[in-house]
C-alpha cells in the first residue's frame, strides 16, 4: 500500500499554509475596497467606546 502517512507536524503545515492564504486573500480584499473607497469588511473587535472622564476617575479612586 505504497502511501504517503501524514504526520501532524504535516498537519499543522498545511493548517497554517491555510491561514496564510486566508488572511492574504482578506488583505487584499481590503486593499482593493479602499481604493473603491468603500468602507472595510473586518471581522474583528469592534472600536472602543469614548469614555466618560468622570466615570474612569470615579473608578480609580475606588481602587486604591
Amino acid at each position: 500500500m505504497g502511501g504517503k502517512q501524514v504526520t501532524e507536524a504535516d498537519r499543522r503545515r498545511e493548517r497554517a499554509a491555510q491561514k496564510l492564504r486566508e488572511n492574504l486573500s482578506r488583505r487584499k480584499q481590503q486593499v482593493r475596497a479602499r481604493r473603491a473607497g468603500q468602507a472595510d469588511e473586518t471581522d474583528g473587535l469592534p472600536a472602543a467606546k469614548p469614555v466618560n472622564s468622570a466615570e474612569t476617575a470615579a473608578k480609580r479612586d475606588e481602587s486604591q
